[in-house]
């Protein structure tokens, strides 16, 4: 009876882990970049808005980010956080990337959702 609850317990705890990976694998794989912003471009809306559509924020206030880290590499990603609209070239920024899941074969490597946590001037 003890063995069987001791592979209980781990099969349960094994799906457990399998059930947070899969379902909070961005946030438990999330990366926190400091550095310069190295550039940040709006995605045109006559980009973003194709046929006789309503429109939505998403596609009004979406962004491609580059931070630049102190150690020279680029991370860049997408977002769609307002924030964005008052970032500068040139300015120091602490933002945390979302890493899409490997088995979406499509984006595995790249990062979405990135969150601008602090904003500064450089020279402060």
């Amino acid at each position: 009876m003890k063995r069987f609850l001791v592979i209980l317990t781990l099969i349960s705890t094994f799906a457990i882990v399998i059930y947070i990976l899969l379902n909070y694998w961005s946030f438990v794989f999330a990366r926190t970049v400091a550095g310069e912003v190295f550039d940040v471009q709006r995605v045109d809306a006559s980009t973003a808005i194709l046929g006789n559509r309503a429109t939505k924020d998403k596609d009004l206030f979406s962004f491609a980010i580059a931070v630049k880290e102190i150690s020279g590499e680029i991370v860049t990603g997408s977002s769609e956080d307002r924030q964005w609209a008052v970032v500068k070239v040139g300015q120091c920024v602490e933002v945390k990337f979302y890493p899409y899941p490997p088995w979406d074969l499509n984006k595995a490597g790249t990062y979405y959702n990135a969150r601008l946590l602090k904003l500064k001037d450089c020279g402060s």
